[in-house]
């Protein structure tokens, strides 16, 4: 079993040290290491209306596919010549027009090749009501035997857990609508990350500015964070994450930067007794999304849309742009996920579509998004 609370190592030649590391590095570039599948998610949204902006993505096999959306888009009559059947593509933005969207169809599965096998519209009514914009991230535990699947909504202040097949609504966290800063309820959390031990994190997120840890029974533990620019403070906690000897990756994209932390059994700084800061890496210009593996960690970000390889010292190893025009073009990646075959899946919450992302036979193994981190067990 994992060990309940983790020493912080202090390894100088790894960047791990008590004092946050600042890490800017020489940066690489070039060509993308996919390929994008062209008009891969049919659609099947009804007459007059296509995809929401898609906030979140996850494979929970490579054919089954869960995707977020933020309701469904209704569509300009008659709509203008150059519909491909996404938003984006007669210059609509999803996540800028919200007097357009219906709240229909938030959760919907998809097989490999983005042909719906599923729609959850049984649960769409815990989305009405909620300010726009509304959901925002979904994940599964790779711990979990169950694969439950955990919906963010950010302005409705909740987090869902539901049965892997949709039936269960099993968890509900916070107050519909009602923010606060308290144990039981949020300020547009923003996403969720997963400790091995069955603790789960909240990022709590775009007004609180903190991390909460929950026990495996959804009881509040503990937190740690507060807004601000220094150390272990938080402009914007869009993602967080869970990597090796229990490091928690946080994105903070309002500062622009992903923070590292450890759990430790020796006093830290103000912000919490148990939770270090080993690392600070800034130069993103807004970092929304993380996936980290054994040795690397790789970040979603900004202005241009691109995804960036960092290895676990923070130093930049690859940057490669999502393309910007064409059948396959991006406004961002809001979230993206990748199955055991290796295929990365993208959400973008502007064009309003989830694209597949397919290696390319030629590819060099070291410029792939690998999989996830998982522990393993020490108990056989």
């Amino acid at each position: 079993m994992r060990k309940s609370l983790i020493i912080l190592i202090v390894v100088a030649a790894a960047g791990l040290v008590t004092n946050p590391v600042y890490v800017q590095e020489a940066r690489t570039a070039g060509p993308s290491p996919y390929d994008i599948v062209d008009n891969w998610a049919k659609p099947f949204a009804g007459e007059g209306f296509a995809f929401g902006g898609n906030s979140g993505v996850v494979a929970d096999s490579p054919d089954r596919i869960i995707v977020l959306q933020r309701g469904q888009t209704q569509l300009p009559n008659p709509v203008p010549p150059g519909f491909e059947g996404f938003v984006g593509s007669i210059g609509i933005n999803a996540l800028r027009e919200p007097d357009l969207n219906v709240w229909k169809n938030v959760i919907f599965v998809v097989d490999g090749d983005g042909n719906l096998i599923e729609t959850w519209d049984q649960w769409d009514h815990l989305f009405e009501g909620s300010e726009y914009p509304g959901p925002h991230r979904i994940r599964i535990s790779p711990y979990d035997p169950e694969r439950r699947v955990w919906v963010v909504n950010e302005t409705g202040h909740q987090i869902f857990v539901f049965s892997n097949d949709g039936s269960e609504l099993l968890i509900t966290l916070g107050e519909k609508n009602v923010s606060g800063t308290d144990e039981t309820h949020f300020g547009k959390p923003q996403d969720v990350g997963f400790f091995p031990d069955g603790r789960f994190l909240v990022a709590d997120g775009f007004d609180n500015c903190r991390v909460m840890i929950f026990s495996p029974e959804a009881e509040f533990i503990t937190e740690f964070g507060r807004c601000g620019t220094g150390r272990g403070e938080f402009d914007v906690v869009h993602s967080v994450t869970t990597g090796p000897n229990g490091r928690i990756f946080v994105a903070d994209r309002g500062n622009r930067r992903i923070q590292v932390f450890n759990e430790t059994t020796r006093a830290a700084v103000w912000y919490h007794p148990n939770i270090s800061p080993i690392a600070v890496w800034p130069g993103f210009d807004l970092p929304l999304d993380v996936i980290v593996n054994d040795y690397n960690v790789w970040v979603t970000d900004l202005s241009p849309a691109k995804l960036v390889k960092l290895d676990l010292n923070g130093n930049w190893q690859y940057t490669w742009e999502l393309p910007q025009e064409g059948p396959g073009a991006y406004i961002e990646m809001h979230s993206f996920s990748i199955d055991t075959n290796g295929n990365v899946y993208g959400a973008d919450n502007q064009h309003g579509r989830t694209q597949k992302l397919v290696p390319k036979t030629d590819a060099d193994p070291a410029l792939l998004v690998g999989q996830p981190f998982i522990e393993e067990s020490d108990t056989p």
